[in-house]
C-alpha cells in the first residue's frame, strides 16, 4: 500500500477522471484495478489527492512529448531511463525500459543501462548524454567541464536545457515514488541487519 491516501473517481476531479479513462480504461475504478502495463496505478490516485499537483505533473508529461521539443525522443528517453536506474526507482526504470524499446533502442542497449560506462553499444552522442545524466542525478548537478564540452559537441543549448529539465523531472518522480511507496517502488528497504548464524548479534572484534 502507498504511504498516502488515494483519491479515485469519487473525488469528482474531471481532469483526473478523463486520465483514468485513458490509463485504466473507460469507467474502470482506478482504486480496484491495475493498469494494462501491470503497474498498480497508485501514482495516479495518490497524486489526485492534490488536484493541482496532479495536473501540474501530468502537464509535464505533455511537455516532454510535445512536437515542439528540440531534443530527440531517443536522447530524452536515455535521460529518463538512466535517471530511474540511478535513483533506484524500479517504477521509473521499468516503465521507461518499455518506452525505450518502443523508440528503437535494442535489447542490448536497454540491458546495458546499468553499466553503460563499459558497454560498447552506445555511440559518442549517447555516451555524452549518459555521462551528463549521471552528473545531474548521481552528482546532484556537479557536471564536469569535460563532460559538458562533450555534450555541447552533439547538442544545442536548447536541447541541453530540455534534456536537463526532463531528466531532473524524472529524477524527482523516481525519488517521490520511492519515498511514498508508489507503484513498483512499494518494497521493503533491503538494507537491514542480517542475523548471525548462531543468533549472536553482538559484534565481534575483528569483523570486517
Amino acid at each position: 500500500m502507498p504511504r498516502l491516501k488515494e483519491a479515485g473517481r469519487e473525488a469528482d476531479n474531471g481532469f483526473a477522471n478523463a486520465l483514468f479513462d485513458m490509463v485504466f480504461g473507460a469507467g474502470v475504478d482506478p482504486l480496484k484495478s491495475d493498469t494494462p502495463s501491470g503497474s498498480p496505478g497508485d501514482w495516479w490516485t495518490v497524486f489526485n489527492i492534490v488536484p493541482d499537483a496532479f495536473k501540474h505533473a501530468v502537464e509535464g508529461f505533455a511537455f516532454y512529448q510535445s512536437t515542439d521539443r528540440k531534443i530527440a525522443p531517443k536522447l530524452r528517453e536515455l535521460g529518463q531511463i538512466r535517471a530511474g536506474y540511478a535513483v533506484g526507482s524500479q517504477f521509473v526504470y521499468s516503465q521507461h525500459c518499455k518506452t525505450a524499446r518502443q523508440l528503437g533502442f535494442s535489447e542490448e542497449q536497454i540491458a546495458a543501462i546499468p553499466n553503460w560506462q563499459v558497454a560498447e553499444c552506445f555511440d559518442a552522442q549517447e555516451r555524452a548524454v549518459l555521462a551528463y545524466v549521471d552528473g545531474l542525478v548521481l552528482q546532484h548537478g556537479r557536471v564536469s567541464d569535460a563532460t559538458f564540452a562533450a555534450l555541447k559537441e552533439h547538442l544545442s543549448d536548447e536541447e541541453i536545457l530540455e534534456l536537463s529539465y526532463i531528466t531532473c523531472t524524472y529524477m524527482m518522480h523516481g525519488i517521490m515514488s520511492k519515498a511514498l511507496h508508489l507503484e513498483f517502488d512499494n518494497v521493503p528497504d533491503r538494507i537491514v541487519e542480517v542475523d548471525a548464524p548462531n543468533g549472536n548479534n553482538v559484534g565481534v572484534l575483528g569483523d570486517a
